[in-house]
């Protein structure tokens, strides 16, 4: 019963308060790892200039739906995988983090396939690579159950 909070939409104001500061994260950590692999680019707000085109970190880009998502497996995953209520909490938590991270590496890749090809930035490839980039997300928070309950039976086996 408490899943269905899921079904609820988020009213717009809010939102719209949450949108923004995921696009300006996003475009941040993009903006990062874009100079790290060489690829000179200059962020102001949510555009990323490329060499080569201008890469808009728009509203549906924000990752507010796969955080959605990703927050909504990762409860279904805990329940049905490990009944211990704290790592319902936990892996809750941890999918913000693995959402921003994983919606970050997507505009990167955005703008590596369109500084190379532009017609991979776009299109079928576009959303297809969001496709992807969820699959990825959702194999780093089964990772990151796998690492916490790891280390929790290794700490619950010391004090044994």
């Amino acid at each position: 019963m408490l899943l269905m909070v899921f079904m609820v939409p988020i009213p717009s104001i809010l939102f719209n308060q949450v949108t923004f500061p995921l696009q300006l994260v996003a475009g941040t950590i993009a903006e990062k790892a874009l100079s790290l692999v060489g690829i000179p680019v200059f962020r102001e707000g949510n555009i990323l200039e490329l060499p080569s085109r201008r890469l808009s970190v728009v509203e549906a880009c924000s990752g507010i739906r796969s955080l959605l998502s990703l927050s909504f497996l990762a409860l279904v995953y805990s329940h049905f995988l490990d009944g211990k209520v704290w790592m319902r909490r936990v892996l809750l938590a941890a999918a913000v983090p693995v959402a921003i991270i994983a919606n970050a590496g997507r505009v990167m890749v955005t703008g590596l396939m369109g500084e190379y090809k532009r017609g991979l930035a776009a299109g079928f490839f576009h959303a297809a690579e969001g496709w992807l980039v969820f699959m990825m997300a959702l194999v780093m928070l089964v990772l990151t159950h796998q690492f916490i309950s790891r280390a929790y039976a290794a700490a619950d086996s010391r004090e044994e």
